[in-house]
């Protein structure tokens, strides 16, 4: 296997670091349109584990913007396998990219929606994905898969939703994706600061949008930004969060492969992160169109919401000041294979302390960067096959969570993750 990784941000860069600990690819070609950035991982995996180990990476410049720069680097390095670890947007050309080489793709986020109805309880336009399963038909035909959605929240959500499903009920009334975490970021004075632990750029597309939610007897519709607030008991030691409705790609997935009668996505926000938004919001710092501003070489022509990320932290490094962990989990309720009613949460807890100490990434996006190293693994051996365009629940989930969970001294990744039977509480 030999992977074009696109992107040497904090997702890519975990990404690379948590794939040197493995034996499963003969070369990781990490990119960038800031070739510096894929040098620095690079040169921490050799400081950290050798010049053996980072003999199979090499770097490369990447503009991921254009479909046939994408294609060229592939050829050029032999890529088997195209790594999205970039920002929602780039997901048109890299996919059309890594279709033109010939290469297998993956991504943690999908294609992105179009501006939904305002009003509530609508039929929602494009959705996310739908761009990408549009052109399932010419990954089949070139006998190549698109695993999309393959993160943790999409992704090893999704790979729960699959277990739950074959192994834990025989009938499913809610797949409920719930994401909370007990995060805090400090400066240099100890005092608390907004930092958002992922990309501004992202979070906005998600939390703006109006949400979708799944039923079966109706199928896809909207609720307004927010709704439905509910508080959830997050585990080991993280505790009480309110989570609300989030537009996020669980919803779009699951249902494809997953019988159950609503599928619903809930982040814990908070109240400040939730003000900050509305605010946003209200100014149109949102947007991403680009606008007319003075600068100090004259007009430029500049996106509102790509300011705002620039204004904040950068995600990746923010590790340092903060404190805490984030769990990414499923909530599933319905009848048990015993034939009895059972409700579980499926979940996996990062704790940033760890992750600093084990690989200098922050746990937020670390979390998001093993699942695709893991599924990158069960496609290399064969354990994970198949073509067209597919989400992580078209693939069985034992051997994904088997991989997760088993001890590195037993060739696994040492990650356990855990189910509470909330019903026995």
């Amino acid at each position: 296997m030999r992977i074009l990784l696109v992107g040497a941000g904090g997702v890519g860069d975990a990404i690379a670091k948590i794939a040197a600990r493995r034996s499963f690819f003969e070369l990781i070609v990490v990119s960038d349109y800031d070739e510096s950035r894929a040098t620095r991982t690079v040169e921490w995996i050799r400081a950290r584990h050798g010049d053996d180990v980072a003999a199979r990476f090499a770097t490369a410049q990447i503009d991921a913007s254009d479909p046939e720069v994408v294609a060229s680097v592939a050829r050029e390095h032999g890529a088997t396998h195209v790594m999205n670890a970039v920002e929602p947007k780039f997901v048109p050309s890299i996919f059309a990219g890594a279709l033109a080489a010939g290469a297998d793709y993956l991504d943690m986020a999908m294609s992105l929606s179009e501006p939904h109805p305002t009003e509530p309880y609508a039929e929602p336009g494009v959705k996310l994905g739908d761009d990408q399963f549009a052109q399932a038909g010419d990954w089949e035909k070139a006998g190549r898969v698109a695993l999309v959605g393959m993160g943790v929240e999409l992704g090893l959500s999704d790979v729960f939703a699959r277990y739950a499903a074959d192994h834990l009920f025989s009938e499913i009334d809610e797949l409920g994706t719930r994401d909370g975490a007990n995060l805090v970021v400090r400066d240099d004075a100890g005092n608390e600061i907004f930092a958002p632990s992922f990309s501004i750029w992202t979070t906005i597309e998600e939390c703006l949008n109006p949400p979708v939610v799944w039923e079966k007897d109706r199928g896809w519709y909207t609720t307004p930004p927010f709704s439905e607030p509910e508080v959830f008991e997050f585990p080991e030691g993280i505790g009480p969060v309110e989570c609300v409705n989030v537009e996020h790609e669980e919803v779009l997935l699951m249902p494809r492969w997953v019988d159950a009668k609503r599928v619903t996505f809930k982040y814990g926000l908070g109240d400040e992160f939730i003000g900050v938004l509305k605010t946003l919001n209200l100014l149109g710092l949102d947007k991403t169109a680009p606008i007319r501003v003075r600068s100090a070489n004259g007009p430029v022509e500049v996106a509102p919401r790509d300011v705002v990320a620039a204004a904040l932290p950068d995600p990746a490094t923010i590790g340092p000041r903060m404190t805490g962990k984030t769990c990414a989990g499923l909530w599933v309720t319905g009848t048990g294979t015993d034939g009895t009613p059972r409700e579980v949460y499926l979940y996996h807890v990062s704790d940033n302390e760890w992750t600093m100490r084990e690989y200098e990434a922050q746990c937020v996006v670390w979390q998001t960067a093993l699942n695709p190293v893991i599924a990158l693994e069960l496609l290399a051996t064969g354990a994970w096959h198949g073509v067209g365009v597919l989400g992580p629940e078209a693939f069985d989930a034992q051997p994904f969570l088997d991989l997760m969970a088993r001890a590195e001294a037993d060739g696994g990744y040492g990650q356990a993750w855990g189910m509470e039977d909330r019903l026995a509480r």
